[in-house]
């Protein structure tokens, strides 16, 4: 097969990819704290760190939360828990309408901080998307299972 032939197929293929990702673009209906119980469902309550909280982010703790003041976005909620010893958070953000997406994604990986709790630290952080919603994932076990929670989002 000539190198035309080949180049031909290979921008075949991937056009292809990206029509069939297209349609995992699609933003997720429903409100934070309802996503949230979803991204939960298959994780058993005593799984879960004690005391654990949803919490608004607003712009006065959104540095907590992701790291910068200065990350854009429609509404936000996190999940942590309420003792402070317990390296974990979990947090959804819907970006306002037209956002760059992949651009919040990375101010958030490079922002966010997974020893915000001082005396101990998160050693995973997940930061995946799906259309205009975001998860934020710091956490040591459960961060996996999280992500497959949201990933299954629909």
């Amino acid at each position: 097969m000539n190198i035309v032939k080949k180049l031909f197929v290979l921008g075949s293929i991937f056009m292809l990819g990206i029509s069939m990702t297209g349609c995992g673009n699609k933003n997720i209906e429903g409100s934070l704290p309802d996503l949230m119980k979803q991204v939960y469902k298959d994780i058993k309550e005593d799984e879960f760190p004690m005391f654990l909280e949803n919490i608004e982010v607003t712009e006065e703790n959104v540095e907590n939360f992701l790291g910068s003041k200065d990350i854009e976005f429609k509404e936000a909620l996190a999940s942590e828990s309420m003792t402070g010893s317990i390296a974990y958070s979990v947090v959804l953000v819907r970006t306002k309408e037209g956002a760059d997406v992949e651009k919040i994604k990375t101010q958030i990986k490079e922002s966010v901080n997974p020893r915000k709790w001082i005396c101990v630290g998160a050693e995973k952080v997940i930061v995946e998307s799906k259309g205009d919603l975001i998860i934020v994932i710091l956490s040591d076990e459960l961060g996996d299972r999280i992500q497959k929670g949201f990933e299954n989002l629909k």
